[in-house]
């Protein structure tokens, strides 16, 4: 009996769907996060060398190396759990252990990525974080503790997953350059769950360093836009008053979009990926299912009052400069109209000449012809009278007399001669 066909990329696509299970971690844990990008063209970069960087670090423990074009690879180096991932424009590494230092958020702890390792990587640190998970003893004792490990004027507090942990943050570098958060389950809340919040933690955090580098190119584009904005302005101006020749205003027109052009395709993708990483941070901080917790500002709440104007900022530049490219493309198609029309007056200007011109020459020709026929008749009479010369003497008639008879009909012959030949050349 014959079978039907699997499409060949059936089984690696739906395998797709399971390739990144969160991972299983217990309470207390310690958790170091790290992800590493290129700073330029990240999207089109070697993904070799990631692969390399990873292979380097697993053989300093002995682990098994990933399979050819892994995207994602778990592996045991020492005491601790390493989740590697490719991502589009990045590469993360997290490592988890049982247990936490006596030291909050000790530096010691992410040692685990070998400094002289990291010093090879293939890009540069876009974030790190450090994350504490660890039961609390009661709301008494958290709020002292949170006090003491971050920064309370951006501390974030809330409940999480219909009650399962409390999360804190306060989304800041600290002097050994990480970013701290803590993660305090409650007592039945199991490991699988446990792992789940710190991945989507870690999701929150890198999401939002990407989006940000959206708000640092659109803060290097805002003085040129302004500028180009100005003299755009300018040039409508000059166009309206008439002072500066159309021609000249279009060039310079032309100019301008050029650059305007040139800018919008090198923002593009970045401004692009900086809209689908804002998507992805609320959509990571939606999945949490955040409660308030004892008047703190929950996560959510922290990112609409920092992270949303920054995002509407980059969301205004790239309207903005959608907005000069059309306004000069607008301009440039009405210069070019009034340039087609003063081109059409000048051209018919210059017909109008040419035809006065062809008049003035058709009459030219119609005195030279009159006076061609007077001179060659002239001549032919000329020619007649001397051959009749003899005639005149047996006629009894004078020279002049002779030619008097001879020019009207010589005339009108030489007439009806010059008349032929011009309808036949016509």
């Amino acid at each position: 009996m014959t079978k039907i066909q699997d499409h060949p990329l059936r089984y690696q696509l739906t395998n797709e769907l399971h390739a990144r299970p969160f991972p299983t971690i217990s309470s207390p844990s310690t958790v170091s996060y790290l992800a590493v990008k290129q700073p330029q063209d990240a999207e089109h970069r070697d993904r070799g060398q990631d692969l390399q960087h990873l292979i380097e670090l697993l053989d300093r423990h002995g682990a098994a190396h990933p399979k050819p074009g892994a995207t994602h690879h778990t592996a045991q180096i020492g005491r601790h759990t390493l989740k590697w991932e490719q991502h589009s424009e990045f590469v993360s590494y997290t490592a988890y252990a049982n247990g936490v230092s006596t030291r909050a958020f000790d530096p010691a702890d992410f040692e685990v990525f070998p400094a002289d390792w990291l010093a090879t990587a293939p890009g540069q640190r876009i974030t790190s974080a450090m994350i504490r998970v660890v039961q609390h003893d009661g709301d008494g004792s958290l709020q002292p503790m949170l006090q003491e490990w971050f920064v309370p004027e951006s501390l974030a507090v809330s409940r999480v997953l219909d009650g399962s942990a409390v999360v804190a943050g306060d989304f800041r570098i600290d002097p050994a350059g990480h970013v701290r958060f803590a993660i305090l389950p409650a007592a039945d809340t199991g490991n699988q769950r446990i792992g789940r919040i710190v991945k989507r933690l870690c999701e929150v955090e890198t999401y939002r360093a990407m989006a940000m580098l959206g708000l640092a190119r659109a803060r290097d584009l805002t003085p040129s836009i302004s500028k180009l904005d100005t003299r755009l302005s300018e040039m409508m101006l000059e166009m309206t008053s008439g002072q500066t020749p159309a021609e000249e205003t279009l060039s310079q027109l032309l100019v301008v979009s050029a650059e305007l052009e040139a800018m919008a395709a090198r923002s593009a993708f970045r401004f692009s990926a900086t809209g689908a990483y804002d998507a992805l941070v609320n959509q990571r901080i939606g999945l949490l299912r955040e409660e308030r917790y004892k008047g703190f500002q929950t996560l959510g709440e922290f990112m609409l009052r920092r992270f949303e104007p920054a995002m509407r900022t980059v969301t205004s530049t790239e309207r903005r400069l959608e907005m000069l490219a059309d306004r000069a493309r607008r301009a440039g198609e009405l210069l070019r109209t009034r340039v087609d029309v003063e081109r059409s007056a000048q051209n018919q200007a210059l017909l109008a000449s040419m035809d006065r011109r062809a008049d003035l020459a058709l009459r030219l020709q119609h005195t030279v012809e009159g006076l061609s026929v007077v001179a060659i008749s002239y001549y032919a009479v000329s020619l007649a009278s001397y051959s009749l010369y003899p005639l005149a003497a047996v006629l009894n008639l004078s020279k002049g007399g002779l030619t008097a008879l001879l020019t009207l009909p010589v005339v009108a012959l030489v007439w009806l001669a010059v008349r032929r030949i011009r309808k036949r050349l016509h």
